[in-house]
Formats: structure tokens, C-alpha cells, sequence
């Protein structure tokens, strides 16, 4: 099987040279942990210096103001309300604050889908633990269209599910959920929503308050070139009283967003230098990233697919414009536990000198690719080349 007609994309020109990364690797792997461009550490590095020339002046002088500054311009830029968003370490954090938010009881439901992140479910897990409340797993097939995933979850809730917590796009599959009808369809039968956009920012057009989740929460660390750690909460009007951070400190009173933005002597510097990234966005061109790297994934998609023998129909499309990253099956019985999966991804790692998600699941390995700017179609066509034979001599 050929490449068809998925060609790659020209190469954004000089993109390799605006990060730090080692040329002896393929970095496919932007998805997991991205890149934080060169431009952007930078920014971040002057920050370190202002806060160590005068550490107590820098806390306790302005950082408020200049906290509220970023938050309001980095919920413009997503279009999200900037009253009602908190900047946040990360997607993990977002969705542990809304749960023990959430005053859960004995018997309350929690739903989420087969396709949810491992780190929520074990957040999930916890407050169960905690509350007496009980989660409930909706499989939902990676085929299934847009108004069969609604009408799978609609039939899900019962008088007792106070939450539904749905991906926007699927770290492990890639799919692409319905996030609209799939709102409108819980707030019919009185269940919130918490919709995990950890992949969504500077991945796709944005509008986070065009969703109506009443929670919505997203990594700016990966698509939207922010350094590590920085993400968003965004809440609904009616939940915002009711949002209690994990750690109370001094201006806790004040409640949401600043009661979560304000922890004391954390490191600020990933948050104020986070603008510096969508900077570089704006200066390469939103749109030609976005449609770069989607065709180029699916480039990748397709070679690596034709090494291993499998036919387009096999190939899984998430079927949204400008996503980065796609899956394939691996062969029956590679990575079919959790376990086995890290195994592989640090085998190809070391053998291949390539960085790639593997994830196991429904029972199958599946080997995920993902392309940024400074990636090469030859960097997947290597991969394609000596995949085969490892996973060979892996089986």
C-alpha cells in the first residue's frame, strides 16, 4: 500500500532552529510533552532573574496584577471569560479542584467515557474513595459519528449522575468529541459537565465559552508553545462560588479565580512568559501551523500505516480540521497493558531514536504520532523504515 494521495506539507523554513531540540532524535511526540520554543524559555529565564534580583519584591509588589494581566489575555485569546478562568498548573489540577468542588455525595454518579485520560480516572477513583459516590465507564467506538456518541451518553444518564467528564480531543485515540449537542443533551437531564480540553489550545479554533460546559479545562503547555506548566479553568457563572482550590492560602477570601491562582511562593514565571508563545504562533501563522501539522500527521499516519500493512479504512481519522496527531493499530498482541505500552515507547525511544505515544487500548496497542512545526516527512519515513522489525523481534 502506497502513501495515496496524502502528500506532506511544505516545511515551514528555519522552524527546527526555533527549539532546543536534540537532532539525533525524531521528536513525534509533541502531543505528550511539547517543545517550549527558544524564544519563549528565554522569556521565561528573564522572568527567573527579575525574581531573583529581588525575590520578596517581586511576590509581594504587582504579582497580582500582573497575574490577572496574563489570565485576561490569555482567555481572550482562547475565548473564554476571563472572570471566570484561572490560570492552573495543569489539566490534572483542573479537574482534582472541580471534583472536590463538585460537594459530591453517597450514591452520586460520575460518567465518563472509555477514551478519558488515565491520570482523571485515577482522580475520578479518589473522590469516590472519599465521597461515596460511584463512576460509570461509556464505551464509546472510535467509528462511532458524532450523533451516535451523543445518543451513547444521553442513554448513560440516570436520575442520580451529577457529572459527565468528556475529552475534547482523546489523548489515547484521538477522537474528537461532539462537545456542543453533547452539553446541551446533559444540562437536559440536569447533569454538569466537565469537559477536558487538555489537546485544545493552539490545536484547534477555540471558543471555550461557545462549548457551555460548566467546567472546561486546558493544557497551553503542548499546541500553544506556553512553557511547563500552564493551563486553564474555565467555570460556568453558577459554579464559581462553589470552586475551592487544593491548597488555601492568603488571598483565599477572594474567591475564584484568584482564591486558585494565588499559592504562595510557587514559580509564576511558566504563567506571565505563557503571552511569549502565542506570540510565536501569531509570528509563524496560526492557520499555516494548524495546516501544516495536520497534513504532515496525516502523512506520517499513512507511511507508517503502509510499513505496517495496514489499508486506509484501517487508519483512524479523527475528522477535524488542524489535529496534530494521529493513532494506528498495532499488531494483535503489542502493548496490550499499560505496562507493556511504556516498555515499547522507551524500546523505540532507544532503538529508533524516535519519541512516539503508545497507549493500550480496547484490548489493542496503538501507536501515536504527532507532528509540530519544526518535524520532516523524512523523520516518519524512518520511523516507517525500522518499525516493522522491531515490533517483530518485540512480539
Amino acid at each position: 500500500m502506497g502513501t495515496g494521495d496524502v502528500r506532506p506539507p511544505d516545511t515551514i523554513a528555519g522552524a527546527r532552529l526555533l527549539f532546543s531540540l536534540d537532532p539525533a532524535v525524531s521528536y513525534l511526540n509533541h502531543g505528550t510533552v511539547g517543545a517550549t520554543p527558544i524564544a519563549v524559555q528565554r522569556a521565561q529565564q528573564r522572568l527567573r532573574d527579575e525574581v531573583e534580583l529581588d525575590p520578596m519584591r517581586f511576590y509581594t509588589r504587582g504579582l497580582r496584577d500582573r497575574l490577572g494581566h496574563t489570565r485576561r489575555h490569555l482567555a481572550t485569546q482562547f475565548g473564554a471569560d476571563p472572570d471566570g478562568t484561572a490560570l492552573i498548573p495543569n489539566t490534572t489540577a483542573g479537574v482534582a479542584i472541580v471534583l472536590q468542588s463538585m460537594g459530591l455525595r453517597a450514591g452520586d454518579e460520575i460518567l465518563l467515557t472509555d477514551h478519558g485520560y488515565g491520570s482523571v480516572a485515577i482522580a475520578v477513583a479518589r473522590e469516590c474513595r472519599r465521597t461515596g459516590a460511584v463512576a460509570r465507564t461509556v464505551a464509546v467506538p472510535l467509528t462511532a459519528g458524532d450523533g451516535e456518541v451523543v445518543s451513547l451518553l444521553r442513554s448513560a444518564f440516570t436520575d442520580r449522575t451529577r457529572l459527565l467528564i468528556v475529552d475534547q480531543i482523546a489523548s489515547s485515540t484521538v477522537k474528537l468529541f461532539p462537545l456542543v449537542p453533547i452539553v446541551e443533551a446533559a444540562h437536559r437531564a440536569n447533569v454538569a459537565v466537565l469537559v477536558d480540553g487538555a489537546h485544545a489550545p493552539g490545536m484547534l479554533p477555540l471558543a471555550v465559552d461557545e462549548i457551555g460546559a460548566d467546567f472546561w479545562v486546558g493544557n497551553l503547555h503542548k499546541w500553544a508553545f506556553a512553557p511547563r506548566s500552564v493551563a486553564m479553568l474555565t467555570v460556568a457563572p453558577r459554579w464559581r462560588e462553589r470552586i475551592e482550590p487544593l491548597a488555601a492560602s492568603w488571598d483565599h477570601d477572594d474567591g475564584f479565580p484568584t482564591n486558585v491562582e494565588s499559592q504562595g511562593t510557587v514559580d509564576y514565571t511558566p504563567w506571565l512568559s505563557a503571552p511569549a508563545g502565542l506570540f510565536v504562533l501569531r509570528t509563524l501563522g496560526h492557520d499555516r501551523v494548524r495546516a501544516h501539522n495536520a497534513t504532515l500527521v496525516a502523512y506520517g499516519q499513512r507511511v507508517i500505516g503502509a510499513a505496517l500493512g495496514l489499508r486506509p479504512a484501517d487508519l483512524p481519522d479523527p475528522g477535524g480540521a488542524g489535529i496534530a496527531m494521529r493513532v494506528l493499530p498495532l499488531p494483535r498482541g503489542i502493548a496490550t497493558t499499560d505496562a507493556d505500552a511504556v516498555a515499547l515507547r522507551h524500546r523505540i525511544a532507544d532503538k529508533l531514536g524516535a519519541a512516539v505515544g503508545i497507549n493500550a487500548w480496547n484490548s489493542r496497542g496503538w501507536l501515536r504520532v504527532s507532528a509540530q512545526v519544526y518535524n520532516q516527512p523524512d523523520e516518519y519515513d524512518r520511523l516507517a523504515a525500522r518499525l516493522p522489525a522491531l515490533l517483530t523481534a518485540n512480539s
